[in-house]
């Protein structure tokens, strides 16, 4: 199943912030699926037009602090913004940010943030019920508990999770992370919860594992808090890429049997994308093809239920990534259930 609704936009330009996030990642690639010949004329079995999974406050609570939730409902709201999006740089001068351009007030960026985090956990829903759910949306996995981080504002991922497990609609979980960086935010919330186990494949080297790996206090930073299974590419090792994510996917396999897996299906691994932070892992498309096969036919022959979010991707062609694994996910299902 595909959960979208094309009135949805996916980029950030309206509201005057320039990171290259297209609504072409999501609009083409639903129009590549639209147009096959195969899936086209079975869309109403396949894709859902709209996120309407109730959200509330005490939702957002059960993965980030009462205090950072508090001022996303005050009228610090836009100062946490321009701190999570890096749109004010050191000397204090906007960076990717034109606010003379927007068109939208940034305090609308935050209603789109939330249905978001719904769609998230609608697709869980979804992908409970019918074995697979790919969500165009979601996948912000660097948000931390007291602060957004890296253009996420809330971490979707654990809300999502932690909402379904208080329901006792799930008591364990898979977090299957390929998006370009490291998860950091989701290994920082469900450090040391054993009901959410998390696996990241990513660049070894850039952000968000720049940083000094203790502040001036001599804290930890949480972007170095290790997720279950951490596996850091370098550049020019993209050959080993998918051996190396089938090892991965064995060893998760030993700590524990999920209820749900959610794969953070991030395509800013992809060569061409544009965003710099990125550019430590250069897959070619048909390795990208390659990695969500993998992780796909891995699930599947265990019977684990897979939700997929959209995660990173930047520039013009991310759709590329999405859009054939999508139609090869969604072919088969279909096969499958004329048998």
């Amino acid at each position: 199943m595909i959960l979208y609704d094309p009135n949805e936009l996916q980029g950030f330009f309206e509201f005057g912030i320039q990171i290259p996030i297209s609504d072409s990642k999501a609009a083409r690639t639903f129009d590549v699926l639209r147009q096959d010949p195969q899936l086209g004329p079975r869309i109403r079995e396949w894709h859902i037009p709209r996120v309407d999974e109730p959200l509330t406050r005490e939702d957002l609570l059960r993965a980030h602090g009462q205090g950072y939730v508090d001022r996303l409902f005050a009228n610090t709201l836009e100062k946490e913004i321009l701190r999570t999006y890096e749109l004010i740089d050191a000397q204090g001068r906007y960076y990717r940010y034109a606010p003379d351009q927007a068109t939208l007030p940034l305090r609308d960026l935050y209603t789109r943030i939330l249905k978001r985090v719904a769609g998230t956990a609608q697709c869980y829903r979804i992908a409970l019920q019918t074995g697979f759910c790919f969500y165009f949306g979601g996948g912000m996995h660097h948000a931390q508990r007291d602060y957004g981080n890296g253009f996420c504002l809330l971490n979707d991922i654990v809300i999502g999770l932690r909402k379904l497990q208080s329901e006792n609609v799930i008591r364990k979980a898979w977090v299957i992370d390929v998006d370009a960086h490291k998860g950091d935010g989701t290994a920082a919330l469900t450090c040391g919860d054993d009901t959410i186990r998390t696996l990241s494949v990513h660049m070894a080297r850039g952000w968000p594992l720049d940083g000094p790996p203790r502040d001036e206090q001599g804290r930890p930073s949480p972007s170095f808090i290790p997720s279950d299974i951490d596996i850091a590419m370098e550049a020019g090792e993209e050959g080993r890429y998918n051996d190396r994510l089938k090892d991965g996917l064995e060893q998760l396999e030993g700590l524990s049997m999920p209820d749900l897996a959610v794969i953070v299906s991030g395509a800013d691994p992809y060569f061409r994308d544009t965003l710099p932070s990125t550019q430590g892992l250069k897959l070619t498309q048909r390795q990208l093809l390659a990695r969500d096969c993998t992780i796909h036919r891995f699930l599947k022959k265990r019977r684990i239920p897979q939700a997929g979010l959209m995660a990173g991707g930047y520039g013009p062609h991310v759709w590329e990534v999405y859009a054939g694994f999508l139609v090869w996910a969604l072919r088969a299902r279909l096969l499958a259930a004329d048998r």
